[in-house]
């Protein structure tokens, strides 16, 4: 059964997100690529020194609205760089919002990144740097420089409280396991990835508050709103129920480049 927009309105809130829980949630859902990333982008900029005028790179930012949200929020002038959404569609939806003039789409792939070491004030990416990032080297040999010394770098990613290793996967698990769970890790994983890579020093790993929750509203609403259930390869909602929190969320890094690097 389809859900009335006064329902979708009720139901689309989430504690503490005040922020993103302003916006439209029929825009906001008409453009997810997974769980909602308003909400995401906003439980990162809560740990972040964000201010006016900083230029941002949001990488792998999907249909720009993490970037659209940071700069209407926060009044920053931010680079919407996805590998996958063609940049025009993007631009569509910022002059929508009217601030082409703050967000500028652009598209490259994560290993060929065209702009000069220390252009941006801080980077921030959502929902996508475990796709490209965790390599050993990704963070010291291509992303780190891009932010000038002492400028923050950002991530929000699905993440898991504890490691899980092959052998060991939890039994409630199990039945609804994918081979692409091995891109989920826990904070103190991705510290030791930062940390190795000398050029950043960490000041946040941790997970976000109620992040399973959070993920698991956003699987639920979606499906309503769409009225017919999406295929998926891995049924989250239900194992986000099973899991209830016990190692499913998402991972919360912040880390500043290491000003004598």
């Amino acid at each position: 059964m389809s859900i009335t927009k006064q329902e979708l309105a009720q139901v689309f809130q989430f504690e503490g997100l005040t922020r993103s829980n302003a916006y439209d949630p029929d825009w906001v859902i008409a453009n997810m690529m997974g769980p909602n990333v308003m909400w995401l982008t906003e439980s990162l900029s809560q740990v972040m020194s964000l201010k006016p005028g900083m230029r941002v790179l949001d990488m792998g930012c999907g249909k720009a609205v993490s970037s659209i949200f940071l700069a209407k929020e926060f009044g920053l002038q931010v680079w919407a760089a996805d590998l996958w959404i063609d940049p025009n569609d993007n631009l569509e939806r910022i002059r929508a919002f009217g601030l082409d003039d703050q967000v500028f789409p652009i598209r490259f792939e994560a290993h060929d990144i065209p702009f000069a070491s220390d252009f941006f004030d801080a980077i921030v990416s959502m929902d996508s740097y475990h796709y490209f990032g965790a390599d050993d080297l990704y963070l010291r040999d291509r992303f780190s420089h891009l932010v000038k010394p002492g400028g923050q770098i950002g991530i929000i990613v699905p993440g898991l409280a504890q490691e899980v290793l092959s052998a060991s996967i939890p039994e409630h698990m199990q039945p609804y396991w994918h081979s692409s769970f091995w891109s989920f890790h826990s904070p103190e994983w991705w510290r030791r990835n930062w940390e190795r890579s000398e050029t950043v020093e960490v000041e946040r790993a941790d997970m976000v508050p109620n992040g399973w929750k959070l993920w698991l509203t956003s699987e639920e609403v979606s499906a309503k709103w769409r009225e017919e259930k999406r295929e998926k390869v891995v049924d989250e909602a239900a194992l986000l129920r099973e899991d209830k929190g016990r190692y499913l969320g998402f991972t919360r890094m912040v880390a500043r480049r290491n000003p004598s690097i």
